[in-house]
């Protein structure tokens, strides 16, 4: 696709010049304008439809305080699952029913082909705290040795970017790097820095590196722990990025790892099929404003320093102070500056871990919501582009959804109380409308499956189709259980926040462990009560209608049976054993992660 020439105006970050960019667009802004037209046309109008379903079915007798509540819940729980269903179905017509999807999503991935040397230099980062030293850096080498095999790893260096606040952990790290300096040839360009603090958390240790080395670099590829990419695709990436200097951040699609971990295996599967039609449908109208994962990216260093420093939030913690969810704000930043943000929907040989259990799971999901709940204090920055805008709306919307579905589901039963008085009560309208929800809901794992089905050896990749069908259906119970204990925390957790609750910031656990059932019992007693009373006014009020309500409400009265046999040590290595929830990685493993889980 040819380029066109796009003139801008914005606001520097963090001051009131103006900055006045000529950025060169992979994509011309009418084409992208229409698609973004597009996609709110059908989400508007599918929205609309279901609310107007829900004041039918609500509004059946007249309107209650209670049937007020639900319909303004329903209004703010159902926009993250519309746009998913429309991402998804978006992303499998590009993927299967369009002839060259890539030339509509990624102009600019040809270039990752070019044999050309690489002229620009770029830093691998690996940001750590209070993690496993010799866990991480054997990752770090394995990427550097995977560069090197490229025959382009001269043009690369290392650098280890330590929060740790630990001295045990101090001291291994200092050990692990003096041990890869001493055996590497090219120990010039692997460097260790320790903070005594850490300040800004993560983003302020990667600014940290950009005003002591980033002049000496024009890329950078921050790395978390558990991060691994091969060789060939981070050349791949910086190829494109060399040849697109107009390319601010650019990733690709990071996806799990082998897992012994049965709660890990499980969800990376769902994830693994799930995400590709989806992201391939965000990136088909998001564009040059696409999302920043923080890690498996590069990163172009001059305009991420100059114009990407983030704010220091105006109020005490948990929403003001430093931002804590940094990665989304330093993509509208970055594209604020006049860089385009993509995303190549992609798998590319890009890695991480997932939480080994639903507890770790639950901790790192409220750590996400805290900080994109303090994204409500960064609407209103000047210069922002709409749509950089509207994804830090739509982050907020995300966790806003959560407590909105929690609430509806505990007055379930009262509308089921005032729904026995009403004569002629449109029953099938509220059952067309549940499965229509649920249709949506579930878009993005159906359109994935179906992308496996239609890509020639895609089941064959998941062990073959007894395998893959028996995951199918084993996630999908999976992911209603899961999703049942996730709401209950985060809610509780964002009741919290107005009180100024706030989380800690530290590791995270990577390795598959058990859960005892007296752990989950501390941890889930919440769930399972909330389960208790919601399922049992349920089947005195209305035995059908808990029936129906199962896929929402299972998952609170079995919280606890699910954390401790999901976490177990034994289910997951017999699911490792037969293969069952495997990923392509588990039947056809690459050498890179061969390395790192010898």
């Amino acid at each position: 696709m040819s380029e066109t020439l796009e003139t801008s105006s914005r606001l520097a970050a963090g001051s009131g010049a103006i900055r006045l960019t000529t950025p060169t667009g992979l994509q011309a802004n009418a084409e992208l304008s229409r698609r973004r037209r597009v996609v709110i046309i059908l989400n508007v109008v599918t929205w609309l439809a279901m609310m107007w379903t829900a004041a039918r079915v609500l509004g059946a007798g007249g309107w209650t305080a209670v049937d007020i509540i639900l319909f303004l819940c329903f209004a703010a729980g159902t926009p993250w699952t519309v746009l998913g269903f429309w991402n998804a179905l978006i992303g499998l017509w590009l993927l299967h029913f369009h002839k060259d999807p890539m030339a509509e999503v990624a102009p600019y991935a040809a270039a990752g082909d070019d044999p050309a040397p690489l002229k620009i230099k770029t830093a691998i980062l690996m940001t750590l705290r209070n993690e496993d030293p010799d866990r991480a850096i054997l990752r770090l080498r394995t990427v550097k040795a995977g560069l090197d095999a490229t025959g382009e790893g001269h043009t690369f260096s290392y650098f280890v970017l330590s929060d740790t606040n630990d001295p045990e952990v101090a001291v291994a790290e200092d050990q692990a790097i003096a041990a890869w300096r001493a055996g590497d040839a090219d120990r010039d360009r692997i460097t260790y820095r320790r903070r005594t603090d850490n300040t800004g958390y993560k983003a302020g240790n990667v600014r940290d590196f950009c005003e002591r080395w980033g002049k000496d670099y024009e890329l950078m590829l921050p790395l978390d722990a558990d991060s691994l990419m091969s060789g060939v695709a981070i050349v791949r990436l910086v190829r494109m990025m060399q040849a697109h200097p107009r390319i601010g951040i650019l990733q690709s699609l990071v996806v799990g790892m082998p897992s012994s971990s049965a709660f890990a295996r499980i969800f990376q599967f769902g994830m693994r099929h799930g995400m590709r039609s989806y992201t391939m449908g965000q990136a088909w109208w998001v564009g040059d404003c696409g999302p920043f994962w923080g890690h498996n990216a590069v990163v172009r260093i001059k305009p991420f320093f100059e114009d990407c420093d983030l704010p220091i939030l105006p109020g005490k913690p948990p929403l003001g102070g430093h931002v804590l969810s940094h990665d989304q704000v330093e993509a509208t930043f970055m594209r604020r500056a006049g860089y385009e943000v993509r995303v190549l929907p992609v798998e590319n040989d890009s890695w991480e871990e997932n939480p080994p259990t639903m507890l770790d799971f639950a901790k790192r999901d409220v750590r996400w919501c805290q900080g994109n709940m303090q994204y409500l204090k960064l609407l209103d920055t000047p210069g922002l582009y709409p749509m950089s805008r509207f994804q830090l709306v739509w982050a907020i919307l995300m966790f806003v959804g959560i407590p909105a579905w929690t609430l509806m589901i505990a007055l379930l039963p009262v509308a089921a109380w005032e729904a026995r008085t009403i004569a002629n009560f449109p029953v099938s309208l509220a059952i067309g409308l549940y499965i229509a929800f649920f249709t949506m809901y579930l878009m993005p794992k159906i359109a994935g499956l179906i992308d496996v089905v239609l890509t020639k050896g895609g089941i064959a990749r998941y062990g073959g189709p007894v395998r893959f069908v028996v995951g199918a259906v084993v996630e999908l119970v999976f992911s209603f259980l899961q999703g049942a204990v996730s709401t209950i925390r985060t809610s509780i957790f964002m009741i919290g926040l107005a009180f100024g609750k706030s989380v800690v910031w530290g590791g995270q656990s990577r390795d598959a462990y058990g859960i005892s059932w007296r752990t989950a019992v501390e941890s889930l007693w919440p769930q399972t009560l909330f389960g208790i009373v919601v399922c049992g006014l349920l089947l005195m009020v209305s035995p059908p209608v808990f029936w129906w309500s199962l896929p929402l409400t299972a998952g609170y009265l079995l919280a606890i049976p699910f954390a401790v046999m999901t976490a177990s040590p034994s289910l997951g290595r017999w699911f490792k054993k037969l293969g069952l929830c495997g990923i392509p990685e588990d039947f056809s493993e690459p050498a890179e992660i061969k390395a790192v889980l010898r």
